[in-house]
């Protein structure tokens, strides 16, 4: 992408511009709407930290949000998000300049007036998102060290749900429906067995990755294989631990409205035997 035509500077950092191939674009960057008008051409090759909305309806979108956004805070939020590109290393589903921008303009507005809003999951999305929770961590300290707002710990729990949302393309409501499954099904785990497992410990982590990993399998539609003898043994065997996986699994279901093999009771009876194990 070499040059595009401007259409329309919509303020200092954002663009309508004309592309070969998506026809109109919204083009982001800090400053470059600086002294522009129509007609002129942008050299896309020397700007950096640009950011390309293709698509009509994210577009429109972020068009509605502009009248809302503070022209500094908008220009930081800009660079927060070229600093999630970096260290991700990866491409961004458009839709996060939506999202993520929208976000950060509210904690940021209430922050500065002293608001804080809690976030009932920050434990579980550290667990499951660990490489999203640094880079949103990384986030807050830049946007601290460029506004002196020091956003709340929660902040960074939320923020890694956007940044997780943006890099799998997945919509941020399951996301958030998955942080909030797991909350519960370790609840259930901690109610049975009548213990508090340590949010920082190995055997939480554990836990938390096993059930993860369960709900993806559940999601894909991936079967895993059913030792029938196994089954069997670890019902007699292990009871109340092959009766609380079931009871977990019937939870799932109904969260997800899908369907969990029969195995995963299995491997799950497994994990929590070597749990139980651990707190008698």
């Amino acid at each position: 992408m070499a040059g595009l035509r401007i259409e329309k500077a919509l303020n200092n950092n954002v663009l309508i511009a004309e592309h070969p191939a998506y026809n109109e674009v919204v083009l982001i960057g800090k400053g470059i709407g600086f002294n522009r008008k129509r007609g002129d051409f942008i050299d896309t090759d020397n700007v950096e930290k640009l950011f390309v909305l293709k698509n009509e309806k994210e577009q429109e979108n972020y068009i509605k949000l502009l009248p809302f956004l503070d022209q500094n805070f908008h220009e930081v939020i800009i660079s927060a998000i070229d600093l999630i590109k970096q260290r991700t290393n990866s491409l961004l589903n458009e839709h996060i300049h939506v999202a993520l921008t929208d976000h950060l303009m509210f904690a940021l507005t209430r922050a500065s007036q002293g608001m804080e809003m809690s976030n009932p999951f920050l434990v579980e999305t550290k667990a499951l998102y660990r490489r999203e929770y640094e880079v949103a961590k990384g986030v807050v300290e830049f946007i601290k060290e460029k506004t002196e707002i020091a956003l709340p710990v929660g902040e960074i729990g939320f923020i890694a749900l956007h940044i997780h949302s943006a890099l799998t393309n997945k919509e941020l409501s399951e996301v958030n429906q998955h942080s909030q499954l797991i909350s519960k099904l370790v609840g259930i785990v901690e109610e049975r067995f009548e213990i508090e497992i340590d949010r920082d410990g190995i055997d939480y982590m554990r836990l938390v990755r096993h059930l993860r990993f369960t709900i993806e399998r559940v999601k894909r539609g991936e079967r895993v294989e059913e030792p029938e003898k196994i089954a069997a043994l670890l019902k007699q065997e292990y009871p109340v631990c092959y009766s609380l996986a079931w009871k977990l699994i019937k939870v799932m279901q109904q969260t997800l409205r899908m369907k969990v093999f029969d195995a995963e009771a299995v491997y799950l009876t497994m994990h929590l035997q070597r749990l139980q194990k651990k707190f008698k």
